[in-house]
């Protein structure tokens, strides 16, 4: 049972929490011990609130999940999950995620418990709202990157929050047209809202939201306030590695639909790896040495 429950917590999102570390390294605190500890407690205490939050959504999802080629698979929907012992596990891991982040810092406990209010209402109802569902979606990926903030009490460019929506959004958008295209070649419809999308919809939104997100980092790499705190105008070197990465997701979703499960293709996809790779050394490189 204890596998199961795991399975349903979905390890492999966790990838997502990683956020929390931005504020660590764009501070220049990734080499102070205490701090790089903190972090990792928060990035433990969003593991265990987001498996809550897939848990609660894999419960309300069943009877529809079961009828998804793929997610028909999932412990709760193939009966290898009773319902009581799940919800148990989303219960300790919500009170044991929120609790700890209130101990490492009270504003941190109330980002986190913000974040999972927010996925609530996306499970129940926020999801089922076009446009809004993506919204929330990237709002959950700010939320992350604000309560780094606040768990090592410093701040950051407000820049690198709206790269960090926009990335979001581009995501979450990519997913919504793989899902829609997935559907109309025969799929079980499993998402009400993809109803209210279409392929050129989409198209547009993810153009918008690729060359923001592609803007916005640039902006900030050259902004004063950047140069005047780091002390350097590098940064503008790692822009090639971030537009390199979000043409490789663009190839990958339009030539090999491949969309539908973005944490799958960050640990699959080796040139996207690589990329993602090099522009964090390059990052650190400029930043600490």
């Amino acid at each position: 049972m204890l596998v199961n429950i795991i399975k349903s917590m979905r390890p492999k999102q966790w990838v997502k929490n990683l956020l929390v570390f931005a504020a660590l390294i764009f501070s220049e605190n990734l080499l102070e011990l205490s701090k790089l500890l903190r972090v990792f407690g928060a990035f433990v205490a969003f593991c265990l609130v987001s498996g809550a939050v897939y848990i609660i959504n894999d419960i309300v999802d069943r009877e529809n999940d079961r009828s998804h080629p793929k997610k028909r698979l999932r412990p709760i929907a193939a009966g290898e999950l009773p319902i009581l012992p799940a919800m148990l596990a989303a219960v300790v891991a919500m009170v044991l995620g929120i609790g700890g982040g209130f101990y490492l810092d009270w504003r941190f406990g109330l980002v986190i418990s913000g974040y999972f209010l927010l996925q609530l209402a996306y499970s129940f109802l926020l999801k089922k709202v076009v446009v809004l569902d993506v919204m929330v979606v990237a709002a959950g990926f700010a939320l992350r990157a604000i309560a780094g903030t606040y768990v090592i009490s410093v701040q950051i460019s407000p820049w690198l929050f709206v790269c960090v929506i926009l990335l979001a959004l581009f995501l979450a958008l990519a997913k919504r047209r793989h899902e829609l295209l997935f559907l109309e070649g025969g799929g079980i419809s499993h998402r009400s809202v993809l109803g209210k999308y279409s392929e050129t919809l989409l198209d547009q939104m993810i153009a918008v939201a690729t060359s923001a997100t592609v803007i916005t980092y640039c902006l900030y790499t050259i902004a004063p306030e950047t140069v005047h705190k780091f002390g350097t105008h590098n940064l503008i070197l790692t822009v090639p590695f971030v537009l390199y990465g979000i043409y490789r997701y663009l190839y990958l979703v339009y030539r090999r639909e491949e969309g539908g499960a973005p944490e799958k293709v960050l640990f699959t996809d080796l040139p996207l790896i690589i990329s993602i790779v090099l522009w964090l050394l390059s990052v650190v490189l400029i930043l600490y040495f």
